[in-house]
């Protein structure tokens, strides 16, 4: 053997000894080091596994707990959506640790905490966007940005939720439902006084009609076919969630099956919101840029700032994307819980309609009728916090550093358990688990022990831009089917919430309306 062979030869096999070495470290090694490290400070978690870390014990326990169903008047759906959180905690407390691939996550169920993360304006605890996937269906925007990034697009996107803006949503609103309540009318004057609806279903479309007017406008048709594709996504992304294979880098770039499909989808949405992008800046001499959400993004983004653009037309897609799929998401989820507790509460059901007569009689409900609906208000908050859309905010560590008292390496993921903090016994009281509005009554900031323990929201700097934005959709929704029907709970309903990025019925929400005006 040539000795230029030879050398050949030392170099590949040191090569491959430090590809070796490195994966051990990272894979193992290192994970090792934080588990002790972790455990040396008091917090335990389970076993870390080469490569996978606790994924596969996640998605066993998923897959044993889907069959699960609950009595209607259970609210505790943690066996079946967050099955690893709930036997964990059980076995280690409300502080652990456990594993997502080589990456560790730290379960905060200390409150003070969340407080010290989500609080933060410095820049100490990023986002972190859970995989390629779910960044993709959600859109690089507001959610998952950060630092100078996020308050440039936070500039741009603010006056979407302005006072003006949310003043004329209620019209908006109205309309889109009125078409839902129309349809329900019709269906009744059929029927023998009552009728069967999947009523889930339809606030989906009711709040893609929404969500499709306030941020396109002339172009909310065009638009809608974004709720459908992303609607898709949806279910595909969080199929991939519990994917050992994601763990591989650049497997998402292979052509599997999920793959392509996501990819298809992906790329149909960004041609759809292209071409309405496109078709605005081409009407724009005649009809000008509008005043929806896409119109106020290009008065402040438009070829007419091109030397010093707030945002590219790549930011100005991805936006869209957050902007649509969280508006829509949050909004149909929340409709949808508040039906089921009206529809299992006869008796908070009366109190609400009653207080909605007094407030706007047969009127669309707007501006100081909405705000006078404070029976309306502590139903649709107390909603939140035992159905919340969301169940869990993830942040990671920018740096090595402490949490209240406990060392913790950079990159390690930070998980706020809203779920179980929103049933914590020392913070709601021992009525926890139970629905009961009243709660509320002095307002969101005394219904718990501590600030931070009401969050559909999130809280701090970080919190939702469009709360307001949900707020006043759901009350103008119930306030109106509230005018016009009773609700009660068919007997075919199956209680069994899951979680698809947010809390949603298994098989729908299958409710019996009743017209109030026969």
């Amino acid at each position: 053997m040539g000795v230029a062979m030879i050398w050949v030869a030392v170099a590949a096999s040191l090569a491959t000894s430090w590809a070796i070495i490195s994966a051990l470290s990272r894979f193992l090694w290192s994970p090792l080091a934080i588990t002790r490290a972790f455990r040396a400070q008091g917090v335990r978690g389970p076993d870390y596994r080469f490569l996978v870390g606790n994924i596969v014990e996640m998605k066993r326990l998923l897959v044993e707990s889907a069959g699960l169903v609950l009595d209607v008047g259970c609210h505790d759906y943690g066996a079946l959506v967050q099955p690893h959180f709930r036997k964990w905690m059980a076995l280690y407390g409300r502080t652990f640790v456990s594993w997502l691939g080589k990456r560790p996550e730290l379960f905060m169920g200390d409150v003070d905490m969340v407080k010290q993360v989500l609080s933060d304006r410095s820049g100490l605890f990023p986002k972190n966007p859970i995989n390629h996937h779910f960044a993709c269906l959600l859109g690089k925007g507001l959610i998952l940005i950060d630092g100078d990034e996020w308050k440039r697009h936070r500039k741009v996107v603010h006056p979407v939720f302005s006072v003006d803006k949310l003043k004329m949503l209620a019209v908006t609103v109205s309309d889109c439902v009125g078409l839902m309540l129309s349809d329900w009318e019709a269906k009744l004057e059929k029927s023998s006084g009552h009728v069967e609806v999947d009523i889930s279903c339809q606030f989906e479309e009711v709040a893609a009609n929404v969500i499709s007017r306030v941020a396109f406008g002339r172009n909310h048709k065009e638009a809608k076919q974004v709720y459908l594709a992303q609607k898709e996504l949806q279910f595909l992304a969080f199929s991939s969630l519990f994917n050992v294979w994601n763990l591989v880098p650049g497997f998402r770039y292979l052509p599997t099956k999920n793959n392509v499909k996501m990819h298809t989808l992906n790329k149909e949405v960004r041609s759809i919101l292209v071409n309405i992008i496109k078709n605005r800046l081409n009407c724009k001499d005649t009809m000008g840029y509008g005043n929806d959400m896409l119109g106020i993004i290009l008065n402040a983004c438009g070829p007419e700032h091109a030397q010093n653009p707030l945002m590219s037309m790549d930011e100005i897609i991805e936006e869209c994307k957050t902007f649509y799929l969280a508006g829509h998401e949050t909004t149909a989820q929340l409709l949808t819980w508040t039906t089921f507790l009206l529809s299992t509460h006869s008796e908070w059901q009366e109190k609400l309609r009653e207080e909605v007569t007094r407030e706007s009689g047969t009127e669309i409900p707007a501006g100081d009728m909405l705000n006078n609906m404070k029976l309306v208000d502590m139903f649709i908050l107390e909603t939140l916090r035992l159905y919340g859309p969301v169940t869990n905010i993830q942040r990671k560590t920018g740096s090595n550093l402490e949490l209240r008292g406990i060392r913790v390496p950079e990159g390690t993921i930070l998980s706020t358990p809203i779920k179980t903090i929103h049933r914590d016994k020392e913070l709601w009281g021992e009525d926890a688990e139970e629905f009961k509005p009243q709660r509320f009554k002095n307002g969101v900031s005394r219904a718990a022990k501590h600030p931070y323990a009401f969050l559909p929201f999130s809280m701090g700097p970080r919190a939702c831009i469009g709360q307001n934005f949900t707020m006043i959709e759901a009350k103008v929704v119930l306030a109106m089917i509230l005018q016009r029907f009773s609700v009660s709970l068919s007997p075919k309903y199956v209680h069994a919430p899951m979680d698809v990025f947010t809390i949603r019925p298994r098989y729908g929400l299958q409710v019996v309306l009743k017209s109030l005006h026969v």
